[in-house]
């Protein structure tokens, strides 16, 4: 497969994130539409209240956009590429953007509430779940009917797992499980956007190999979509990108997983979103069995604050964290 719509899917999500930027940013902070900083955080985040949130409606603009320009561009580069893309293949490319599209929109909501209508939690616990539940479902229920049929697993060192019936309720399992942890990891600047980007490029390499071109694609822009964020997002960060973008990111994230056949490579390329979820699952059940914590705040990357961690040194080390992870995975796959 030529590289060119590839490099075209990353230059292009980046270019398109990075410019929106600029007029996106402005039109926030018009709008007053500042994060709410919640008073269970480190007190030294109160410093960031009123920063512009939503940010994430850059790259959601960004991703989509240079993922079908790119597509389509592969058409007229590549014919043969094009003509032997499966329509499973294909279904799962596009299934995959308009659920991460719907989660985006969910979070949307969830921080429209916060900021304008001025309820600090956003959207209730339920809603918020019923709606993750349901555009979890619609996916798996589109790819089954577009002939995406297979029920089984590749899992590390034991092959094939065959799962049938057990296949769908633990597919909505995975696919809830990780849109919320990666908004869980979206807690400092830069964190979310700089470990989705180091598991983006785990994805560009495996879906290389296994051959899945519209996967490669998308891959690619969600990289250069994390890249162009970063640079408003980075500490210290100009904007924030709020449920809008992290739901987002765990919508694309997962529909990549299950777009190239490996919904369990989530567990190493997806290390830190992992870790973030046990760590504050561990806090609140210890906390409720003891009345004690295991650590000094939950998820995990406020503990690292708490015991003195600069927000660029916790980036840093769980990005590097996700590269290992993302390496881990390229050898396993390596061995399929």
């Amino acid at each position: 497969m030529s590289q060119i719509p590839v490099i075209l899917a990353a230059v292009l999500s980046f270019a398109i994130t990075a410019v929106g930027g600029l007029f996106i940013i402005p039109f926030l902070k018009r709008l007053h539409y500042g994060q709410t900083i919640k008073e269970i955080g480190p007190t030294w985040h109160k410093g960031k209240q009123g920063t512009p949130t939503m940010g994430g409606l850059m790259f959601i603009i960004g991703i989509p956009v240079a993922t079908l320009i790119a597509y389509f561009a592969m058409q007229g580069l590549d014919k043969n590429t094009f003509a032997t893309i499966l329509p499973s293949h294909r279904a799962r490319l596009f299934y995959g953007l308009l659920m991460a599209l719907a989660f985006g929109f969910l979070g949307f909501l969830d921080d429209y509430i916060k900021v304008v209508k001025k309820r600090n939690l956003g959207l209730r616990a339920r809603e918020k779940m019923l709606g993750q539940l349901l555009i979890a479902a619609a996916y798996i229920a589109a790819c089954y009917l577009s002939g995406d049929r297979s029920t089984s697993v590749q899992v590390p060192f034991a092959g094939d797992i065959e799962l049938g019936l057990w296949y769908f309720p633990l597919a909505l399992f995975v696919i809830v499980g990780t849109v919320n942890a990666v908004n869980l990891t979206d807690g400092l600047d830069g964190l979310s956007s700089s470990v989705t980007f180091c598991a983006s490029l785990g994805f560009i390499v495996i879906s290389g190999m296994l051959g899945f071109a519209g996967m490669n694609i998308l891959s690619a822009a969600l990289a250069g979509g994390c890249i162009g964020f970063l640079l408003y997002n980075f500490y210290p960060a100009k904007v924030f990108m709020g449920d809008t973008g992290s739901l987002f990111l765990g919508g694309l994230v997962t529909a990549l997983a299950f777009g190239i056949g490996l919904p369990v490579a989530l567990v190493l390329l997806g290390i830190i979103y992992v870790i973030e979820t046990v760590s504050d699952i561990l806090q609140i059940g210890f906390f409720k069995l003891t009345h004690k914590r295991i650590f000094k705040m939950a998820p995990i990357h406020h503990h690292f604050e708490m015991c003195g961690w600069s927000e660029v040194k916790i980036v840093t080390v769980f990005s590097v964290i996700t590269l290992i992870g993302a390496v881990l995975t390229i050898i396993w796959v390596s061995a399929l």
